[in-house]
């Protein structure tokens, strides 16, 4: 990944972007962070060996663009507002300006573009688009009190992310549809605390890390090459689809626990019927990478003749390794910590 400088630099920029952003008190200083931010993701993404990143990173400027345009006019108009005492209502331009900050963050119902988007990149832009670029937009929509929208968004991501990821064979569309049924969860979390958001963004981005990790190094893209890959190794076929069902959210594993926290929370709150409507999402995501792992366990499909070489060193081995005994452990090594102190 960071085979040149420039890509350090730009990396470093991007951070620096992003902190500007969440630590900025208007709406300017967001707006600035979001679009250094922005500049800074777009030479990572555009690779001149490879016409579908540079289309990738076409379509991500445009749409970002957009977004940073309505953010911009709103802030304005919410400036005007505050200073020359115009006839604005407020909750119109919080309105436009939650719709922009959607938008970047690539929620239902303006997600359109997240999907297309992820099918051109590799998996560790993919990653970056997937869990560093959400925590500027969603900071900023915690700022916003605009329940209903918020409300709908949540419904609406839940309900796309479950139902777009059905009849993928891209692994790289399956982790986008998941990405937005995530974001529901994340957007809900917001609308009760920012501590809950934050632990249910930490273990995301951690459950993703696991699984693109694993493949940018085999160089997987599609579910076929997943079925045909580790046939002389099975230990690393298991943990590849345990990944995957604690990504979905199967309650022994890790992925569960932050899905376990909101859920509690939701319920304090009364909010059955977004919940419930959460829960049942959820459930078909989890039907989808079920049936994907049976596939892989039950053995019915074909194998190579041919053996194919596993060149993964030792450093690479042992820390997936690591990171998915947490994946698969965790539930029960924080269960067991929280009740024994």
């Amino acid at each position: 990944m960071f085979n040149n400088s420039s890509k350090i630099l730009f990396i470093t920029i991007m951070i620096i972007g992003t902190l500007i952003t969440v630590t900025s008190n208007s709406w300017l200083g967001a707006w600035m962070g979001l679009e250094i931010n922005l500049l800074s993701f777009i030479p990572l993404l555009s690779d001149n060996n490879n016409l579908m990143s540079t289309e990738a990173s076409l379509k991500y400027f445009l749409t970002q663009v957009l977004a940073s345009t309505v953010l911009l006019f709103s802030s304005i108009l919410l400036m005007l507002k505050n200073n020359m005492n115009n006839e604005i209502n407020e909750s119109f331009t919080s309105m436009i300006i939650m719709s922009a900050l959607l938008l970047k963050s690539g929620a239902a119902p303006f997600h359109f573009w997240f999907p297309n988007m992820m099918e051109g990149l590799t998996w560790m832009n993919a990653l970056m688009l997937m869990t560093w670029q959400k925590i500027a937009p969603l900071m900023l929509i915690s700022y916003l009190n605009i329940k209903y929208l918020l409300l709908i968004s949540v419904i609406l991501s839940v309900i796309i992310g479950a139902i777009g990821g059905l009849n993928q064979t891209s692994l790289r569309k399956l982790m986008a549809f998941s990405s937005i049924n995530h974001l529901g969860w994340m957007l809900s979390s917001l609308m009760i605390s920012e501590s809950i958001w934050l632990i249910y963004f930490f273990f995301y981005s951690f459950l993703s890390f696991v699984l693109t990790f694993m493949f940018n190094i085999f160089k997987l893209f599609h579910l076929n090459q997943l079925f045909s890959w580790f046939v002389n190794s099975k230990i690393l076929k298991f943990t590849l689809f345990m990944n995957f069902l604690s990504l979905g959210g199967l309650p022994p594993f890790l992925g569960f626990l932050p899905k376990w926290l909101v859920i509690q929370q939701l319920t304090l709150c009364n909010q059955y019927f977004m919940l419930t409507l959460m829960m049942v999402s959820t459930l078909i995501t989890l039907f989808f990478y079920l049936r994907i792992c049976y596939s892989a366990f039950m053995m019915n499909y074909f194998e190579n003749n041919w053996i194919m070489k596993m060149n993964m060193n030792s450093i690479n081995y042992n820390m997936y390794m690591i990171m998915t005994f947490f994946s698969i452990f965790g539930l029960f090594l924080i269960s067991l910590f929280y009740f024994m102190f």
